[in-house]
């Protein structure tokens, strides 16, 4: 795995596929740094202070609530990939945050904007020495997700009765998403689409079907659609729910194609064994609960039944910065380049 290593992802190409001669040029230009995450691991500047992964990696804490995610992702892993591995310690899961940058008016990175950040899983095979390529897209976040939901929405909801969506919620960050993942240059360093796994919403009801995957465990339909499955919607993302083998909540898994043969079992297993953890952490009320998800489960973060990890997690903080982040994205992005993403945004298409 590459450690601080940084790439141009540059995307100067009609974004026409067809025969839509009207379809503008489309010259924003990406940048992809991947960092390690290991014990050792201090967040960047460039690093969005509300992932996950940088709020266990400060205080006086920092090197023992890593090494101890680590450890629990790991035992998580070994745990579901059991076959051919009797004392469960043949798989090593390493992880990279990759953080993609993007430059909006060509003025030499002056105007980057730390766009989306997530981990990719890399899998090493003790037994044989071989190193697997796992999945990215676990802990996404995103500045201008930050702002739809911690500035936008709150805004057009302030001293209203009734709760509504602003009119074209989520296309601009949809777009900006579909771009960058559909580009030439991710799948010359990326295999397969991301999976982006999230918690189930508290104000849903999720019912378990019949149907058991052979990793991801069982599946449950949702009764419907959340604000987020709309929003992810709009990236091009479908979404299932499935609760694997000796979990105690399901978990929403956001794909494009298909989720089921898209991707190997080593990779599935990755990213439950890296989410999974992440929740038992942050979500500890619904992912670290003493009592297993029945057949009709609605998921409370006020449920007091539950185990918390020897990992510190700051969830007031985490609430805090994504209001500053997504004033941060208001003040650097969205308003000082309104009228060219709004034309960029009309033309765009795949």
């Amino acid at each position: 795995m590459k450690a601080n290593v940084q790439e141009d992802l540059r995307i100067n190409e009609n974004q026409n596929v067809g025969n839509n001669q009207n379809t503008i040029k489309n010259d924003f230009a990406f940048t992809l740094e991947s960092t390690c995450l290991d014990e050792n691991y201090h967040p960047s500047s460039k690093t969005r202070l509300t992932t996950n992964f940088a709020n266990l990696a400060r205080g006086v804490n920092r090197q023992q609530n890593l090494r101890n995610a680590l450890n629990m992702i790991n035992n998580r892993f070994n745990a579901l990939a059991h076959l051919d591995n009797p004392k469960a310690d043949r798989y090593h899961v390493e992880l990279e945050i990759l953080t993609v940058t993007m430059n909006i008016d060509g003025k030499n990175g002056s105007n980057d904007l730390p766009m989306i950040e997530v981990l990719k899983t890399n899998i090493i095979d003790r037994k044989t020495g071989q190193q697997i390529e796992g999945v990215a897209g676990n802990n996404y976040s995103s500045y201008v997700r930050d702002y739809d939901f911690s500035i936008l929405l709150i805004e057009h909801n302030k001293n209203k009765s009734t709760f509504s969506i602003p009119e074209n919620f989520g296309d601009l960050h949809g777009k900006l998403y579909k771009c960058f993942v559909n580009s030439a240059t991710y799948k010359e360093h990326f295999k397969i689409s991301p999976i982006i796994c999230l918690s189930v919403s508290s104000n849903k009801t999720y019912t378990r079907t019949e149907y058991q995957h052979s990793v991801l465990g069982f599946e449950y339909l949702q009764n419907e659609y959340s604000l987020t499955d709309e929003y992810f919607s709009k990236m091009g993302l479908k979404v299932r729910f499935f609760m694997p083998e000796n979990s105690v909540a399901p978990m929403a898994f956001y794909h494009s194609g298909d989720l089921l043969a898209d991707y190997t079992d080593l990779g599935l297993i990755s990213s439950i064994s890296t989410m999974e953890t992440f929740q038992k952490i942050y979500r500890p009320e619904i992912y670290n609960a003493n009592s297993v998800a029945g057949k009709i489960y609605q998921p409370s973060l006020k449920h007091e039944d539950y185990s918390l990890t020897r990992v510190d997690y700051d969830r007031e903080e985490r609430s805090r910065l994504a209001i500053e982040q997504g004033k941060y994205a208001e003040e650097h992005f969205i308003k000082p380049y309104k009228s060219k993403l709004e034309e960029w945004s009309a033309n765009f298409t795949l």
